[in-house]
């Protein structure tokens, strides 16, 4: 999700068509009126410059409060604008950042360590309903009326998407997530109206996102499902997410069977791999069906071996760990360059060492020799670890890689450091390249 900053860039580049000067809340309404008579109008409702006219009513309704100011401002403009002082003045935090808000009779203006004014919050609008939304069917309608005005109608209705987007992401991380969600369901709708030529495809992910998080799982689905008609998958994820709607809604039938098509379009992505283990697991179906899977997309892609990546992962997190193993062992023969198969297998005997600390410490005090067993099998299950992420260190081109790799490196070298000197010299070269990094 984009943070506040990024909504300067959304207004920044909308029209500045609708620019005015300030009008009292009476005389917006009186324009509204006389606009939408004249749109209602038997006759004069046949032309599509009547419903042109009232969707500019409504955008001038919109934008009314904060006409003018505009993004960008430094705060002496801003003041000689706004034409009042503001009311209170203080330093928030935001997404982690500081700006300096400004309380106004009919908004908060936020201002960013540079002075500028970046976030327009209205407190006091002109027009109790969504003018957005009225302004659209307004524009929508002239289309209706006049094929011709296809090209004005778009732009319009592409302004009245980015103007939501601002509204939703603003929303968003002033932690007002109805106000989001409205927002973005906002422009996903205008966006899918003809004669719109690009349908705001972030908009439509970002309404059943936030509806998820905030329960509304009804919501969620429908703009889940067309992000998924519209192509949109977010690399895959939108298959998990769907399928954790389908489980809140207690639909696991539904959920299996969205995560198996998205393993088979996606069969490398994480989350989908991760929530149907899981599920297989708390339904007690056999995981290794998800290799059987797997085996198909190995057909037509033998020499992937991301595909046997993710059935170490899989065997990995069953603690299967033998077939674990023997899948990244494929995955790095059949590409020894792919950083990932190195990587998996460390993952995996740091998992299996994990079991034996586990099992150590649930010993009886008296069994001090299968302890030394176990702690010698231990200290191994380390030092292979150690070998296997250094040779992914060695081999990957991936900063993140290599850096989760060094971060692996560390930890490790650390607890063997008094084994043998070789790994406290690790620990200190990987200990200075992640502080390097930072």
């Amino acid at each position: 999700m984009k943070k506040l900053f990024l909504a300067l860039a959304l207004a920044a580049s909308m029209s500045a068509a609708y620019a005015q000067s300030v009008k009292s809340d009476a005389d917006i309404q009186k324009a509204i009126d006389k606009a939408s008579a004249t749109a209602n109008d038997a006759k004069k409702g046949l032309k599509a410059a009547s419903w042109m006219k009232l969707g500019d009513a409504y955008m001038n309704a919109y934008q009314n409060p904060t006409a003018a100011v505009a993004y960008g401002m430094d705060k002496t403009t801003f003041g000689l604008a706004a034409g009042e002082k503001p009311k209170s003045v203080e330093v928030v935090n935001v997404d982690g950042q500081a700006f300096e808000k400004q309380v106004l009779s009919r908004y908060n203006a936020y201002f960013n360590a540079t002075g500028q004014l970046v976030v327009l919050e209205v407190t006091k609008p002109s027009y109790a309903g969504d003018a957005l939304a009225e302004a659209a069917k307004a524009y929508i309608t002239a289309f209706e009326r006049d094929a011709k005005k296809a090209k004005d109608v778009d732009e319009k209705l592409q302004d009245i998407c980015g103007r939501y987007e601002t509204d939703a992401y603003t929303a968003y991380s002033f932690k007002q997530m109805d106000k989001a969600a409205k927002m973005f369901k906002g422009a996903a709708d205008v966006s899918m109206q003809a004669p719109c030529s690009k349908i705001d495809t972030n908009a439509v992910y970002n309404t059943a996102y936030i509806a998820l998080s905030l329960g509304d799982f009804a919501l969620a689905k429908e703009y889940y499902n067309k992000c998924l008609a519209l192509g949109h998958t977010a690399n895959g994820s939108v298959f998990a997410s769907l399928s954790q709607v389908e489980l809140a809604q207690g639909d696991t039938l539904s959920a299996k069977t969205m995560l198996v098509d998205g393993l088979k379009q996606y069969p490398d992505n994480a989350s989908i791999l991760t929530s149907l283990i899981n599920l297989y697991l708390n339904i007690n179906e056999d995981p290794e069906k998800i290799v059987e899977l797997l085996d198909e997309a190995k057909k037509q892609m033998p020499d992937n071996p991301s595909l046997y990546y993710v059935e170490g992962n899989i065997y990995t997190g069953i603690k299967n760990y033998v077939k674990a193993h023997a899948a990244y062992a494929k995955s790095s023969e059949v590409d020894p360059k792919y950083d990932m198969a190195y990587y998996g297998d460390g993952v995996c005997y740091l998992k299996e060492a994990d079991d034996i600390a586990e099992e150590m410490n649930n010993l009886d005090v008296r069994e001090y020799k299968k302890y030394d067993v176990l702690q010698a099998k231990l200290e191994g299950q380390y030092k292979t670890s150690v070998d296997v992420f250094e040779k992914c260190y060695e081999i990957s081109e991936n900063a993140q890689v290599k850096e989760a790799a060094a971060d692996y490196l560390k930890r490790v070298c650390f607890l063997l450091r008094n084994s043998d000197p070789k790994y406290q010299a690790a620990y200190e070269k990987y200990e200075a390249i992640l502080n390097g990094n930072k």
